[in-house]
C-alpha cells in the first residue's frame, strides 16, 4: 500500500539495475516513493518525459541513458545519474579474473566509458597495470552498435581476451557471440550516494530537512532498576548518569532535552539530522550505548507534524505504540499518522553459548534454530523461568514477524523441541495458541545450568 506524503522519484534504466535501486530504496530510503520504468537507450527519452510529469526527481542508472535524457528532454526538475566508480569496475574485473581462461597476468581487456586517466587512477589502487586495458577512445556517449563493434573487433584480431562494458545491451550482444564479457554495474554504495544526492535536491526534502521533530523517551522498567540501588545517594547518581547519557545523545543531534519527570524525557531536533543519525530510520545508537553502560532498554516515540503541537501528539502516539510492543523499540508517526518502525534498538536478549550443553546445541542446530534465536530464548527463559508463550510473544523475543515465527515453530515442532499446549481465550477474536519450550525445561528449573 502506498504511503502518502513520500517523495516521488522516477527510476529509469535496465530492469536488473532498476530492481537493484528499488532494493536499496526499500531498505534505506523510506522518504522515497519510487516509480520505476525499465527501458533501453532507444526509448529512454520518451519514458523519461512521461515519468517527469509524475515525480519530483529522476534517477537514471547509467551514462548512456543519462546522456539521451539530458539531450532530448527539457525539464526544470533535477535529473541524476548513478556514477561509474572504481567499486563497480573492481567487481567486474574480479569476476573476469576468476575465469580459468583469464587467469594470465598478461591478459588484456577492452573497456568502454572510462577515460585513460580515470582508469589508470582506479586500477593503480589494486596493482593492476593500465596496460592490461584497451580503452575505447571514440566519440563520447557512443551508440550501442559502436561500442559492440569496438569490443568485437579487438577480440577477433587477438588484441584482447575479454571485454568490460557499462551497457547491458553491449554485454548481451558480446555474450551471444561467445566473447567473454562482464557488465560493470554500480554497487549498492554507489546507488546509495546517488539516491542521497537526489533526495537532497528535491523541494520537498529541502523543506523537510528543517522540520521540527519531537521525541519522547521512556526508560523501560526504570523503577525496578532504582530498587537495585543500595542507598539514596546511589539512586541519585544513577538518575544523573541516565540524564547525562540522554543529554549527550540529544546534544549530538543539535537538539534540546527536558526531563518530564520520573522515567520520561522530551527532546526536540530537526528531521534531517535525526534521519542521518539513524541512517534512514533504521537504528538508534543511543539504545545500544545505554544498554551496555547501564543495563537499561529504552522506548522512543518520534513525531513528525505540520506544527509543534501535532508533532508532539504524534510522538506520544508513537511512544504508546512502543509500550504496546513491549518496550525496547522505537516507532515514528508521520504527519498523516502512518507508522515507521520498529527501528533497531539495543539487543539485551543475548547469551554466551560457549558453556551450553553440547546436546542442546546439536538438537537446536538439527532443527534449523540459529544461535541467535537459541541465545534469545535461553536468556528469556533463564530470566523469567517461563516456558509457555504465545506466537506474538515469541515473535518479539526473536525479533521477527509473526508470520516468520509461525514458520519457525512448525519446524521446531517437527524436531520435538516445542509443542502446542492449548489455547488462551481473548475478549475478541479467536483463541490464541500457546507453545511450550520443552527443550529448555532444565534451564527454567535451574538458570545456572546452561
Amino acid at each position: 500500500m502506498d504511503i502518502p506524503n513520500r517523495i516521488a522519484i522516477g527510476i529509469l534504466g535496465p530492469e536488473a539495475l532498476v530492481n537493484k535501486v528499488l532494493s536499496v530504496i526499500a531498505t534505506s530510503f523510506p522518504s522515497f516513493e519510487p516509480m520505476a520504468r525499465a527501458c533501453m537507450a532507444e526509448t529512454a527519452s520518451e519514458i523519461a518525459e512521461q515519468l517527469l510529469l509524475e515525480v519530483e526527481v529522476l534517477l537514471v542508472t547509467g551514462p548512456t541513458l543519462y546522456r539521451r535524457v539530458k539531450e532530448n528532454v527539457l525539464t526544470h526538475l533535477p535529473v541524476h545519474m548513478i556514477p561509474l566508480t572504481d567499486t563497480g569496475l573492481f567487481s567486474a574485473l574480479y569476476r573476469l579474473r576468476s575465469k580459468p581462461q583469464l587467469h594470465a597476468v598478461n591478459a588484456i581487456f577492452s573497456i568502454d566509458s572510462f577515460t585513460s586517466s580515470t582508469l589508470s587512477r582506479h586500477v593503480k589502487e589494486i596493482g593492476e597495470p593500465p596496460s592490461s586495458f584497451l580503452i575505447y577512445d571514440g566519440v563520447p556517449y557512443p551508440q550501442v552498435e559502436t561500442m559492440t563493434q569496438f569490443h568485437e573487433e579487438a577480440f577477433l584480431r587477438g588484441a584482447t581476451k575479454a571485454a568490460l562494458t557499462t551497457d547491458i545491451q553491449v554485454a548481451d550482444a558480446l555474450n551471444k557471440q561467445g566473447i567473454p564479457c562482464e557488465w560493470i554495474t554500480p554497487t549498492d554504495q554507489n546507488i546509495t550516494v546517488a539516491l542521497e544526492r537526489a533526495l537532497l535536491s528535491t523541494e520537498t526534502r529541502r523543506s523537510k530537512e528543517a522540520q521540527i521533530l519531537v521525541g519522547m523517551i521512556n526508560v523501560d522498567e526504570f523503577g525496578k532498576k532504582l530498587q537495585q540501588q543500595s542507598t539514596e545517594h546511589d539512586i541519585q547518581r544513577f538518575k544523573l548518569e541516565v540524564h547525562r547519557k540522554l543529554i549527550d545523545y540529544v546534544e549530538s543531534l543539535d537538539g534540546y532535552l527536558t526531563h518530564l519527570g520520573a522515567d520520561e524525557y522530551l527532546f526536540f531536533t530537526t528531521r534531517g539530522i535525526f534521519e542521518r543519525e539513524t541512517v534512514g530510520y533504521k537504528s538508534v545508537p543511543l539504545a545500544r550505548e545505554v544498554w551496555k553502560s547501564l543495563g537499561l532498554s529504552l522506548s522512543m516515540g518520534i513525531g513528525f507534524g505540520r506544527s509543534a503541537n501535532e508533532a508532539g501528539t504524534h510522538a506520544r502516539l508513537a511512544l504508546r505504540r512502543c509500550k504496546e510492543a513491549g518496550g525496547n523499540t522505537c516507532f515514528i508517526v508521520r504527519e498523516d499518522k502512518t507508522l515507521i518502525g520498529p527501528l533497531e534498538m539495543a539487543d539485551p536478549l543475548s547469551r554466551d553459548l560457549s558453556m551450553t550443553d553440547p546436546e542442546l546445541l546439536k538438537s537446536a542446530e538439527d532443527a534449523g534454530m540459529t544461535s541467535t534465536y537459541l541465545s534469545r530464548l535461553m536468556t528469556t527463559v533463564a530470566r523469567t523461568s517461563k516456558l509457555d508463550y504465545e506466537v506474538h510473544e515469541l515473535a518479539s523475543i526473536l525479533g521477527v514477524t509473526v508470520r516468520s515465527t509461525h514458520r519457525l515453530l512448525l519446524q521446531w515442532m517437527d524436531h520435538n523441541l516445542i509443542s502446542s499446549v492449548g489455547y488462551v481465550k481473548v475478549p475478541k477474536g479467536r483463541p490464541k495458541q500457546t507453545f511450550r519450550l520443552h527443550f529448555l525445561e532444565n534451564l527454567a528449573a535451574d538458570p545456572s545450568r546452561v
